[in-house]
Protein backbone atom coordinates (compact mmCIF):
# COMPACT_ATOMS: atom_id res chain seq x y z
CA UNK A 1 0.00 0.00 0.00
CA UNK A 2 2.74 2.52 0.58
CA UNK A 3 4.15 2.11 -2.20
CA UNK A 4 1.48 1.80 -4.68
CA UNK A 5 0.70 5.52 -3.06
CA UNK A 6 4.54 6.38 -3.23
CA UNK A 7 4.40 5.64 -6.73
CA UNK A 8 1.13 7.25 -7.77
CA UNK A 9 2.51 10.64 -5.92
CA UNK A 10 5.34 10.09 -8.30
CA UNK A 11 3.08 10.02 -11.29
CA UNK A 12 1.64 13.02 -10.07
CA UNK A 13 4.69 15.03 -9.84
CA UNK A 14 6.19 13.72 -13.12
CA UNK A 15 2.75 13.07 -15.54
CA UNK A 16 1.88 15.83 -18.81
CA UNK A 17 -0.55 17.36 -20.12
CA UNK A 18 -0.90 18.15 -23.86
CA UNK A 19 0.51 22.00 -22.89
CA UNK A 20 3.61 20.66 -22.06
CA UNK A 21 4.47 18.01 -24.27
CA UNK A 22 7.13 18.45 -27.30
CA UNK A 23 6.46 15.68 -29.37
CA UNK A 24 4.67 15.73 -32.18
CA UNK A 25 3.69 12.00 -32.27
CA UNK A 26 2.24 12.17 -28.64
CA UNK A 27 1.10 15.51 -28.58
CA UNK A 28 -1.13 14.11 -31.58
CA UNK A 29 -2.06 10.94 -29.89
CA UNK A 30 -2.97 13.31 -26.74
CA UNK A 31 -5.00 15.67 -28.76
CA UNK A 32 -6.73 12.65 -31.18
CA UNK A 33 -6.98 9.76 -28.57
CA UNK A 34 -6.88 10.73 -25.14
CA UNK A 35 -9.10 13.91 -25.60
CA UNK A 36 -11.43 12.51 -27.98
CA UNK A 37 -14.83 13.02 -26.67
CA UNK A 38 -16.88 11.55 -29.55
CA UNK A 39 -19.83 9.35 -28.73
CA UNK A 40 -19.63 5.89 -30.60
CA UNK A 41 -22.96 4.04 -31.54
CA UNK A 42 -20.69 1.00 -29.74
CA UNK A 43 -20.39 2.91 -26.60
CA UNK A 44 -24.06 2.15 -25.10
CA UNK A 45 -24.41 -1.15 -26.43
CA UNK A 46 -21.65 -2.13 -24.59
CA UNK A 47 -22.39 -0.16 -21.62
CA UNK A 48 -25.62 -1.99 -21.89
CA UNK A 49 -23.83 -5.77 -22.05
CA UNK A 50 -21.95 -4.76 -18.90
CA UNK A 51 -25.00 -3.88 -16.92
CA UNK A 52 -27.19 -6.56 -17.73
CA UNK A 53 -23.97 -9.12 -16.93
CA UNK A 54 -23.70 -7.34 -13.42
CA UNK A 55 -27.42 -8.26 -12.46
CA UNK A 56 -26.40 -11.84 -12.51
CA UNK A 57 -26.09 -13.06 -9.18
CA UNK A 58 -25.74 -16.89 -9.24
CA UNK A 59 -22.10 -18.42 -8.59
CA UNK A 60 -19.95 -19.93 -10.71
CA UNK A 61 -16.72 -22.23 -9.74
CA UNK A 62 -13.51 -19.87 -10.82
CA UNK A 63 -10.06 -22.13 -12.15
CA UNK A 64 -6.62 -20.20 -11.79
CA UNK A 65 -5.02 -20.82 -15.10
CA UNK A 66 -2.64 -18.08 -14.85
CA UNK A 67 0.67 -18.68 -15.85
CA UNK A 68 3.08 -20.86 -13.02
CA UNK A 69 -0.30 -22.03 -11.84
CA UNK A 70 -1.34 -25.92 -11.69
CA UNK A 71 -4.88 -24.75 -12.84
CA UNK A 72 -6.39 -25.29 -8.71
CA UNK A 73 -9.81 -24.25 -8.71
CA UNK A 74 -10.71 -21.32 -6.48
CA UNK A 75 -13.65 -20.36 -4.57
CA UNK A 76 -16.84 -19.51 -6.35
CA UNK A 77 -17.73 -16.06 -7.43
CA UNK A 78 -21.16 -14.65 -8.40
CA UNK A 79 -21.07 -13.28 -12.09
CA UNK A 80 -21.83 -9.54 -10.79
CA UNK A 81 -18.90 -9.93 -8.65
CA UNK A 82 -16.78 -11.01 -11.26
CA UNK A 83 -18.17 -8.16 -13.99
CA UNK A 84 -17.82 -5.33 -10.99
CA UNK A 85 -13.71 -6.48 -10.34
CA UNK A 86 -12.16 -7.62 -13.13
CA UNK A 87 -14.28 -6.33 -16.39
CA UNK A 88 -12.53 -3.12 -17.66
CA UNK A 89 -13.79 0.45 -16.94
CA UNK A 90 -15.70 2.12 -19.64
CA UNK A 91 -13.64 4.99 -19.58
CA UNK A 92 -9.95 2.23 -20.51
CA UNK A 93 -12.39 0.07 -23.19
CA UNK A 94 -13.77 3.38 -24.91
CA UNK A 95 -9.64 4.10 -24.93
CA UNK A 96 -9.27 0.88 -26.45
CA UNK A 97 -11.62 1.77 -29.02
CA UNK A 98 -10.32 5.05 -30.29
CA UNK A 99 -6.60 3.34 -30.12
CA UNK A 100 -7.95 1.12 -32.48
CA UNK A 101 -10.54 3.40 -34.46
CA UNK A 102 -7.78 5.79 -35.01
CA UNK A 103 -4.59 3.26 -35.77
CA UNK A 104 -7.21 0.43 -37.55
CA UNK A 105 -4.83 -2.08 -36.71
CA UNK A 106 -5.83 -5.57 -38.81
CA UNK A 107 -4.81 -8.25 -36.19
CA UNK A 108 -5.56 -7.61 -32.76
CA UNK A 109 -4.93 -10.12 -29.94
CA UNK A 110 -5.82 -9.94 -26.19
CA UNK A 111 -4.61 -11.95 -23.24
CA UNK A 112 -7.12 -12.10 -20.72
CA UNK A 113 -10.70 -12.31 -22.46
CA UNK A 114 -12.60 -11.90 -18.47
CA UNK A 115 -16.41 -11.36 -19.49
CA UNK A 116 -15.52 -9.83 -23.12
CA UNK A 117 -16.13 -6.15 -22.29
CA UNK A 118 -12.43 -5.15 -23.30
CA UNK A 119 -12.19 -7.62 -26.21
CA UNK A 120 -15.76 -5.56 -27.52
CA UNK A 121 -13.97 -2.44 -27.26
CA UNK A 122 -10.96 -3.31 -29.18
CA UNK A 123 -13.45 -5.37 -31.78
CA UNK A 124 -15.61 -2.69 -32.49
CA UNK A 125 -12.80 0.10 -33.29
CA UNK A 126 -12.45 -1.93 -36.38
CA UNK A 127 -15.30 -4.25 -37.51
CA UNK A 128 -12.78 -5.20 -40.33
CA UNK A 129 -10.11 -6.57 -37.99
CA UNK A 130 -9.73 -9.93 -37.01
CA UNK A 131 -9.30 -10.23 -33.37
CA UNK A 132 -7.72 -13.14 -31.03
CA UNK A 133 -8.93 -13.01 -27.38
CA UNK A 134 -7.36 -16.24 -24.50
CA UNK A 135 -9.16 -16.84 -21.56
CA UNK A 136 -7.81 -19.37 -19.06
CA UNK A 137 -11.10 -19.73 -16.91
CA UNK A 138 -14.05 -21.91 -19.52
CA UNK A 139 -17.05 -20.74 -16.65
CA UNK A 140 -15.75 -17.00 -17.67
CA UNK A 141 -15.12 -17.80 -21.17
CA UNK A 142 -18.46 -19.01 -21.50
CA UNK A 143 -19.98 -16.18 -20.35
CA UNK A 144 -17.72 -13.36 -22.54
CA UNK A 145 -19.12 -15.54 -25.67
CA UNK A 146 -23.07 -14.71 -24.09
CA UNK A 147 -22.04 -11.16 -24.17
CA UNK A 148 -20.57 -11.29 -28.07
CA UNK A 149 -23.85 -12.70 -29.08
CA UNK A 150 -25.76 -10.25 -27.46
CA UNK A 151 -23.83 -7.43 -29.25
CA UNK A 152 -26.63 -6.12 -32.36
CA UNK A 153 -25.38 -8.13 -35.12
CA UNK A 154 -22.84 -9.78 -33.84
CA UNK A 155 -19.25 -9.96 -33.73
CA UNK A 156 -18.26 -12.56 -36.06
CA UNK A 157 -14.36 -11.30 -36.25
CA UNK A 158 -13.69 -12.31 -32.67
CA UNK A 159 -12.25 -15.95 -31.95
CA UNK A 160 -12.10 -16.93 -28.49
CA UNK A 161 -9.43 -19.55 -27.58
CA UNK A 162 -9.38 -21.09 -24.36
CA UNK A 163 -6.56 -22.19 -22.15
CA UNK A 164 -3.15 -21.12 -20.05
CA UNK A 165 -1.90 -18.53 -22.04
CA UNK A 166 1.36 -20.60 -21.73
CA UNK A 167 0.02 -23.18 -24.03
CA UNK A 168 -2.12 -21.45 -26.18
CA UNK A 169 -0.40 -18.11 -26.77
CA UNK A 170 1.82 -20.01 -29.59
CA UNK A 171 -1.11 -21.14 -31.76
CA UNK A 172 -3.06 -17.52 -31.45
CA UNK A 173 0.54 -15.81 -32.49
CA UNK A 174 0.39 -19.02 -35.56
CA UNK A 175 -3.56 -18.04 -36.21
CA UNK A 176 -2.43 -14.17 -36.28
CA UNK A 177 1.08 -14.20 -38.39
CA UNK A 178 1.52 -10.67 -37.50
CA UNK A 179 0.65 -8.58 -34.34
CA UNK A 180 -0.76 -4.85 -34.98
CA UNK A 181 -2.07 -4.57 -31.98
CA UNK A 182 -2.03 -6.07 -28.24
CA UNK A 183 -3.40 -6.05 -25.23
CA UNK A 184 -1.86 -7.71 -22.26
CA UNK A 185 -4.19 -8.21 -19.82
CA UNK A 186 -4.02 -11.44 -18.19
CA UNK A 187 -1.11 -12.45 -15.39
CA UNK A 188 -0.10 -9.43 -13.08
CA UNK A 189 3.22 -10.50 -12.39
CA UNK A 190 6.92 -9.58 -13.71
CA UNK A 191 8.30 -12.80 -15.27
CA UNK A 192 5.05 -13.87 -17.35
CA UNK A 193 4.63 -10.51 -18.36
CA UNK A 194 7.94 -10.21 -19.55
CA UNK A 195 7.60 -13.96 -21.29
CA UNK A 196 4.70 -12.47 -23.12
CA UNK A 197 6.55 -9.29 -24.22
CA UNK A 198 9.33 -11.84 -26.13
CA UNK A 199 6.85 -14.11 -27.15
CA UNK A 200 4.63 -11.53 -28.99
CA UNK A 201 7.39 -8.99 -30.30
CA UNK A 202 8.98 -11.29 -33.52
CA UNK A 203 5.07 -10.88 -34.55
CA UNK A 204 5.27 -6.93 -34.76
CA UNK A 205 6.39 -4.86 -37.31
CA UNK A 206 7.49 -0.87 -36.88
CA UNK A 207 3.43 0.25 -36.75
CA UNK A 208 2.53 -2.78 -34.24
CA UNK A 209 1.14 -1.02 -31.08
CA UNK A 210 1.26 -3.13 -27.65
CA UNK A 211 -0.60 -2.42 -24.46
CA UNK A 212 -0.58 -3.48 -20.79
CA UNK A 213 -2.63 -3.07 -18.05
CA UNK A 214 -2.05 -2.33 -14.62
CA UNK A 215 1.78 -1.57 -14.75
CA UNK A 216 1.44 0.33 -11.40
CA UNK A 217 -0.04 -2.41 -10.10
CA UNK A 218 2.95 -3.82 -8.44
CA UNK A 219 6.63 -2.97 -7.77
CA UNK A 220 7.02 -6.29 -9.69
CA UNK A 221 4.83 -5.29 -12.26
CA UNK A 222 6.31 -1.65 -12.56
CA UNK A 223 9.97 -3.80 -13.25
CA UNK A 224 8.46 -5.37 -16.17
CA UNK A 225 7.30 -2.16 -17.23
CA UNK A 226 10.91 -0.57 -16.88
CA UNK A 227 12.48 -3.48 -18.35
CA UNK A 228 9.76 -3.57 -21.52
CA UNK A 229 10.94 0.29 -21.93
CA UNK A 230 14.61 -0.25 -22.04
CA UNK A 231 13.80 -2.88 -24.50
CA UNK A 232 16.38 -1.69 -27.65
CA UNK A 233 13.25 -2.18 -30.12
CA UNK A 234 11.10 -0.18 -28.86
CA UNK A 235 11.22 3.49 -29.30
CA UNK A 236 7.99 5.10 -27.66
CA UNK A 237 5.99 4.74 -24.27
CA UNK A 238 2.87 6.72 -22.90
CA UNK A 239 2.13 5.68 -18.88
CA UNK A 240 -1.20 7.00 -18.55
CA UNK A 241 -0.83 5.00 -15.06
CA UNK A 242 -3.38 2.08 -15.54
CA UNK A 243 -1.89 1.46 -19.20
CA UNK A 244 0.94 1.60 -20.66
CA UNK A 245 1.42 1.70 -24.56
CA UNK A 246 3.92 1.07 -27.02
CA UNK A 247 5.42 1.46 -29.73
CA UNK A 248 7.86 1.24 -32.15
CA UNK A 249 9.39 2.55 -35.59
CA UNK A 250 13.06 2.80 -35.87
CA UNK A 251 12.68 6.48 -37.56
CA UNK A 252 12.76 7.58 -33.89
CA UNK A 253 16.66 7.55 -33.04
CA UNK A 254 16.25 8.09 -29.21
CA UNK A 255 13.85 6.24 -26.82
CA UNK A 256 11.38 8.74 -25.29
CA UNK A 257 8.79 7.40 -22.40
CA UNK A 258 6.02 9.47 -21.09
CA UNK A 259 3.48 9.71 -18.48
CA UNK A 260 0.66 11.24 -19.31
CA UNK A 261 -2.69 12.61 -17.31
CA UNK A 262 -5.72 10.66 -18.29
Amino acid sequence: MIYKLKDFLFFLINGKTKYRLHSPFVFNFVRSILLDNRKFYAFELIKSIKKTTQKYTHKIPITDLGAGSRGRVKRERSISAITNKSAIKHKYGKLLFRIVNYYKPENILELGTCIGIGTMYLATGNLKSKVITIEGDPNIATIAKTNFDRYPGGLDHIELMEGNFDTVLPHALAALQKVDLAFIDGNHRKVPTLNYFHQILPYCDESSILIFDDIHWSKEMMEAWKAIQNHPDVRLTLDIYRLGIVFFGKERKEQEHFQLYF
